[in-house]
Order: structure tokens, then sequence, then C-alpha cells
């Protein structure tokens, strides 16, 4: 457990530490796991509040909500959700826009840049389009603020004959997977380091996604799977 602990940069709480246990042959209880937890002190890093992502200006005709958060997916490549936030640096804020495939809730595209544009979240897009095969009617679920009513990223979506659904205005639970995805970034890792230059910031957080958080870090709804292991086992 504490090598677990280590390798899941302190993370874990009892769920997700038997999940792992599991997984390498232990046999043991939810409550064993817990109790065993508390007595060698080895506890979940905190959850640390951040302020959501504000984006200034005057909101654009927005697409309807067609997601309604039916959040679980049968398949994937049905239905992607999008969003950006930020990160602070000792150089400012550094912009993250990612794209979850929310089947497996796999980050599968993702953009960094310290600007705030539409160029930052139709380089997440791109960069989905290029590891997935896109059929027609997937549904892309995002905010909507300038950057994904923009007309150079509708046209994107456009083009591979995607529908668009956006949230409702003021309401962040429409798009949760990704809202959680954030809060898992920023309470796991943000909240724990000072990153002194942008590029600090970006490589962490590089390692974070593609290292971890897509193919180790156990997600409880999937079973207690990493998104490419559970892609893996019910492909």
């Amino acid at each position: 457990m504490h090598q677990i602990h280590i390798a899941v940069k302190e993370s874990y709480g009892s769920p997700r530490m038997q999940a792992e246990l599991h997984s390498q042959g232990w046999v043991c209880g939810r409550h064993r796991v817990a109790r065993l937890m508390r007595r060698h002190g080895l506890i979940a890093k905190m959850t640390v509040r951040f302020r959501r992502l504000t984006k200034a200006g005057k909101r654009p005709k927005m697409a309807g909500n067609l997601l309604g958060q039916r959040f679980l997916v049968s398949e994937p490549n049905r239905v992607w959700a999008a969003d950006v936030t930020y990160i602070p640096t000792g150089e400012g804020y550094l912009y993250l826009a990612v794209v979850l495939d929310l089947y497996s809730r796999q980050v599968i595209g993702w953009a960094m840049t310290s600007r705030l544009g539409t160029e930052l979240v139709i380089t997440a897009l791109r960069q989905a389009l290029q590891q997935r095969s896109v059929r027609s009617g997937l549904l892309h679920h995002s905010d909507g603020d300038g950057l994904y009513t923009s007309f150079a990223y509708q046209r994107m979506l456009s083009d591979h004959q995607m529908i668009c659904s956006m949230n409702r205005t003021g309401n962040c639970y429409d798009n949760a997977c990704v809202e959680s995805f954030f809060a898992s970034l920023k309470n796991e890792l943000v909240a724990f380091e000072r990153f002194y230059t942008r590029e600090e910031a970006q490589l962490h957080i590089f390692a974070w996604i593609e290292t971890f958080y897509n193919r180790i870090r156990r997600h409880s709804t999937l079973g207690y799977l990493s998104p490419v292991d559970y892609e893996k086992e019910n492909s």
C-alpha cells in the first residue's frame, strides 16, 4: 500500500486503493483497507476549491443542450466533451483545453498555450480527430462561450459532420465529466506544485494526462479501471 500510495502520487482513497490491491492479487475488504490506510497515515490529497474560468465578452448564439447530462455512453466516439481551464504559474496563466471521450473519460485531445483564444480549442479538437475515427453524428458537447461558438470551430464540427451541443447558461453540471477531470488535475497535481514557468507546468501536465490519468488512474465510474484499460476490456 505504501508503494501504491507513492506510485499514484497520493491520490487514492480506500476504494481505489482496494481496486489496485485486487488487481495485484491481494484479497482484502474496503473497511480493512481504510483502517490500514488510517493506521499508516496513507491519506489521499485533500480537495482544494478552484474558481471557474470565466471568459469575458458577449456570448454569441448557442446550440441547445442535446446531451442533457446523459453521461453514460455505450460505445466510443459517440459523445465528446470539451472545455478550457487555467493553471497559475510564475509567468502568468497557462490555459489548457481538453476533449474527452465520454465512453471511457479518456483525454483524446488537449492543447496548452499562454493566450486564451480560438486556436487553443481548435488545436485540442484537431488532436482528437487525428487520434480517433469519427462517424457522422458524433455529439460534441461544450459550454457556449465564444471559443466554441466561433466560426472556425463550428466549421470544424460541420466539416466532420459532428452535432453541436452546449451547456445551459450558468449550469456547470451540464459538462460534469470535464469539470471532474479538471478537479482531479488541480486537486491531485496543481494544488501541490509550484510552477515557476509555463514550460514547467506543461511538462508536468503532459505527464499527468498521458502517463497517469489515461493509463493508470482508476475511475469509479469505469469499474475502477483506467480509461485505456476500460476501452481495451470493452472493445
